[in-house]
């Protein structure tokens, strides 16, 4: 493990916020593990640590909204990454508005995407959750924030 560690410190990729909502519990949490993962038909993947409150949520949420955050935005990375919904509502705190399916959609990302869940897959701590896209907005430009921006954060639900 000593030896990937070395390999995993020199990635950077983008990290995303996931938020879900369920019988009007709303969740989020900042992750790290996404990507897309088919052209045709479209598919995206995010895994949830089944150590944050989140994946509880997401686990029951028929769509899933992932968020690309603009550099600008390590307040919103900090805020969903190293705070956990069992402690704060961090909607009571973030700037959102109910998007598809009532998940919500935060104020001031990036871009965004709503995604139906199509089928999950437990692969050791973290659970994958295969969206396909149903609605999405995205800035005309922009840098999103990446895993080196926020290596400071200590996860507000460590694993």
């Amino acid at each position: 493990m000593g030896q990937f560690d070395s390999f995993a410190a020199l990635l950077d990729y983008p990290v995303y916020v996931v938020t879900a909502t369920t019988g009007g519990e709303h969740a989020g949490c900042l992750v790290g593990f996404a990507g897309q993962c088919s052209i045709q038909p479209l598919r995206f993947a995010v895994w949830i640590s089944k150590a944050n409150r989140t994946y509880a949520v997401a686990s029951r949420s028929p769509v899933l909204v992932v968020h690309l955050l603009p550099t600008r935005r390590h307040d919103l990375a900090e805020l969903f990454g190293g705070r956990t919904g069992d402690d704060v509502d961090k909607f009571a705190v973030a700037a959102w508005e109910a998007g598809p399916y009532g998940v919500p959609v935060l104020a001031g990302a990036l871009a965004w995407f709503a995604g139906r869940v199509l089928d999950r897959a437990d692969w050791g701590d973290h659970v994958g959750f295969l969206l396909e896209p149903i609605d999405t907005e995205a800035a005309s430009s922009g840098s999103p924030l990446t895993f080196q921006d926020v290596k400071d954060i200590d996860a507000g639900h460590p694993a």
